[in-house]
């Protein structure tokens, strides 16, 4: 199944991005979770604007969904700065990150996207323009070959990332802040909740609000997607008023059970149950009896399914934990 096909899905589709954008908070005041990340980013901020400096460069990391591009806009607005986005995968040669950065104002912010799938060549020459903000570049081919540095101006890089561990430790030492985003309370969910609904004019009460929280895996972009499905159910089904029946009733509909879980996980957590016996299973071997990708197994579905106790990784394996038999209704006495 296509991660961006699943209605619990981080990832996004084409068809999504443009209402996402006006869903998504216009500044640090108005962004919901993440409190000491935002505490500290407001304090980077506004030094940087009393001294008329580029923002330190930072990096953010964690699940997928969570707000790291949201932020990268939001330190852009709040520097009164244009921002340039582009992805790892898109970088594939140093002449297209030179393409980017001479084109840059003072000031502006360069987004890179999924930053730890930057190539080789890409990352050195990216080394020395975070650095002393100049760019090296090799001219001629051969023995008449040289390299020329070009000054580029002030500029901060907001690096994000699904994979930490991925970075080279170059590349992450030359961010000034660095910034982990974990996944959302179920409080912190609610307010999204509400504050989506406003935006998208839709009539929800305070218990409909809970129940898609509550099944909205720790996830904002999560709580989006859903709510834009409940509120279709809502329109067609319940006169558009959002109570918790009308929210059980929808996210039912839409395969969406009382933990968040999808087609996906369940399929993945039942693998794991009824033909590894529970676990310890291999990640290449799990994968490949749920016909999905190792990458996308590991950063897109296992983050949750591990931070809300379903799933455990060994050293010897992934193993369902007591909470995944009870789920599915198994017995004690088979849990090993």
């Amino acid at each position: 199944m296509s991660m961006d096909r699943r209605i619990v899905s981080p990832g996004q589709t084409d068809e999504e991005q443009g209402l996402e954008l006006t869903l998504r908070p216009q500044s640090l005041q108005d962004y919901i979770g993440q409190v000491s990340m935002k505490q500290s980013l407001q304090v980077c901020i506004d030094a940087a604007k009393q001294r008329g400096e580029a923002l330190d460069h930072a990096i953010f990391y964690g699940p997928p969904g969570l707000g790291k591009t949201t932020i990268a806009h939001i330190i852009a607005r709040e520097m009164g700065a244009a921002i340039r986005s582009t992805s790892g995968l898109v970088l594939a040669h140093a002449g297209d990150l030179a393409a980017i950065l001479t084109n840059l104002q003072a000031g502006d912010v360069l987004f890179i996207d999924e930053i730890h799938r930057l190539p080789a060549s890409v990352e050195e020459a990216l080394y020395p323009a975070m650095e002393d903000y100049q760019l090296d570049l090799v001219v001629g081919q051969g023995p008449q070959a040289k390299t020329i540095k070009l000054e580029l101006p002030p500029f901060t890089l907001v690096g994000a990332t699904t994979r930490a561990g991925a970075l080279t430790s170059p590349l992450r030492e030359r961010f000034g802040l660095v910034y982990r985003l974990g996944f959302y309370s179920p409080e912190e969910l609610e307010a999204i909740v509400r504050r989506t609904a406003r935006l998208l004019r839709v009539d929800i009460d305070e218990e409909g609000a809970r129940e898609i929280a509550g099944r909205a895996r720790g996830t904002p972009r999560v709580v989006n997607r859903l709510m834009k499905r409940v509120r279709d159910f809502a329109q067609i089904k319940a006169q558009g008023h959002i109570s918790r029946q009308v929210a059980q009733d929808a996210l039912d509909w839409i395969g969406v059970d009382r933990a968040g879980f999808d087609e996906m996980d369940r399929n993945i957590l039942s693998t794991i149950l009824e033909k590894f016996g529970g676990g310890p299973v291999g990640v290449e071997s799990l994968a490949a009896a749920i016909n999905e990708d190792r990458a996308t197994l590991e950063e897109v579905y296992e983050p949750y399914l591990i931070q809300a106790g379903y799933l455990e990784r060994t050293a010897r394996g992934r193993c369902a934990t007591r909470l995944a038999y009870e789920h599915f209704g198994k017995k004690k006495d088979l849990f090993a």
